[in-house]
């Protein structure tokens, strides 16, 4: 019997990942803006012995009129690197794994707030790396439009580039604390980065010492074959968003083969399709479930979240009509992919493609009892198409909890997730290595005297 086990990230967004989450009756919709909310789930999942809490970002709000954005929650109103630092002294153990742009933040920044945050909680940080693809975003920092996809992917992988080498600019026992030698740390094991690129001129040293995992987690979510590129080059974990066990495994093997062909082990890279479980007691239960959120939708929201990944107007479309071919945009090409080809597979129309995505933006949805929900999760995970899973509850606290409560002991009972933490560090829990640091043929020059 194999001792491999699943991981599992807890993707807290809001009052729940379900378009009409904040309207449902048990749900408290100024959750969303307290802090005590996410501490709560936070610890909540830490108990339950999640790998990691997740929060995704973006650095604008969406396109339209405030009087349109007023029928909903915005889903990013915390700047995740200042929930973490929050969460950080209010957890021990749990990952913290936070959405920070590669487009709109110089590398410095990010390496010294990653590297900070990495000491403060003890080792347990993530960055999910992204590259921002809306034209919103972009004229929050003086452009008209954003970059081309292929723009932001070329800058993303210096940037990565440059970040990693920040953090590894000190040795790990660069301090010394030598009161009568007068030297508090040791300068032969501290360098200059001196990257000149084509994108960044980034001198350093970090002014913060070396993570305590030696760099924090990278994590991406792209899809695309730019974004898969990628990831095989510098992810450790990939989230994604896979609809069938067959696309989720040719996923699953595509970036496995991707990495291993730049020399890296198929093991130093987990995958983590996201799931939304509607789970109860019975699978009746569970599906009353989905089916009351289903009936809060108001179908104008619906038709401007497809809007947001179609890159495109969606608002006048036929809902009685399939979904017409759109030209391919700037912005989110593989969830623009996953639609089309669920659309054609499944011969919706617009109506039903709506009633497909709008639960879980294009994630997988499981409906069932802890049962079910645990043999969906176990095939994907024993038939090669998983790592784990980036649980996405629809409503916030209940959906987590029910998880909690349901699931997480059946898969214990099968013997497929932890009794308790591995380690100390989300790299340790998550089974990744602690990385070496880069010599100095890897660009780092030492400091003159």
């Amino acid at each position: 019997m194999s001792d491999r086990k699943m991981r599992l990230g807890a993707f807290l967004m809001s009052v729940g990942h379900h378009l009409a989450a904040w309207r449902h009756p048990e749900v408290d919709p100024v959750a969303a803006l307290r802090f005590d909310h996410f501490a709560r789930l936070a610890t909540s999942a830490e108990n339950a012995g999640f790998d990691a809490v997740f929060f995704a970002d973006n650095v604008a709000l969406p396109g339209w009129s405030l009087d349109v954005l007023s029928a909903g929650p915005q889903p990013y109103y915390w700047e995740p690197l200042t929930l973490m630092a929050a969460l950080a002294v209010q957890t021990r153990r749990i990952g913290l794994i936070g959405t920070v742009s590669t487009t709109y933040l110089p590398p410095y920044h990010l390496a010294r707030k990653f590297a900070s945050l990495d000491h403060l909680s003890g080792g347990r940080v993530g960055w999910n790396l992204v590259t921002s693809g809306s034209d919103a975003e972009a004229r929050n920092f003086g452009l008209d439009h954003q970059l081309s996809h292929a723009e932001r992917y070329a800058r993303a992988r210096e940037y990565v580039d440059v970040v990693c080498g920040l953090w590894d600019t000190w040795d790990d026992d660069a301090f010394l604390f030598d009161k009568e030698g007068k030297r508090y740390f040791d300068p032969a094991k501290v360098r200059r980065l001196d990257h000149v690129g084509k994108y960044y001129s980034v001198q350093g040293p970090l002014q913060s010492s070396r993570p305590v995992q030696g760099r924090p987690v990278i994590v991406q979510a792209g899809s695309s074959d730019d974004g898969q590129d990628l990831a095989a080059q510098s992810a450790e974990v990939v989230f994604t968003a896979q609809q069938t066990l067959d696309e989720a495994k040719a996923f699953y093997d595509g970036l496995k083969a991707r990495a291993r062909r730049r020399g890296r082990s198929p093991d130093s890279l987990l995958i983590m399709p996201g799931v939304m479980p509607f789970v109860a007691e019975s699978a009746d239960e569970a599906k009353r479930k989905l089916d009351r959120l289903q009936a809060l939708v108001e179908p104008r929201q619906a038709l401007r979240l497809l809007s947001t990944f179609l890159g495109v107007d969606a608002t006048g479309l036929d809902l009685d009509k399939p979904l017409p071919d759109f030209p391919a945009t700037e912005g989110w090409l593989s969830r623009q992919k996953l639609f089309a080809e669920l659309t054609r597979r499944e011969n919706l129309t617009v109506r039903g493609l709506i009633d497909r995505v709008v639960p879980a933006r294009g994630h997988k949805v499981m409906v069932g009892t802890a049962a079910q929900i645990a043999d969906g999760l176990q095939e994907w995970f024993e038939g090669g198409a998983a790592d784990g899973f980036n649980i996405l509850p629809p409503t916030l606290p209940a959906g987590l909890d029910d998880f909690n409560a349901l699931v997480i002991p059946e898969l214990r009972r099968r013997g497929l997730f932890r009794q308790d933490y591995e380690g100390s560090t989300l790299r340790e829990n998550l089974g990744l290595r602690r990385p070496e640091r880069r010599s100095e043929a890897e660009q780092q020059v030492p400091i003159p005297a």
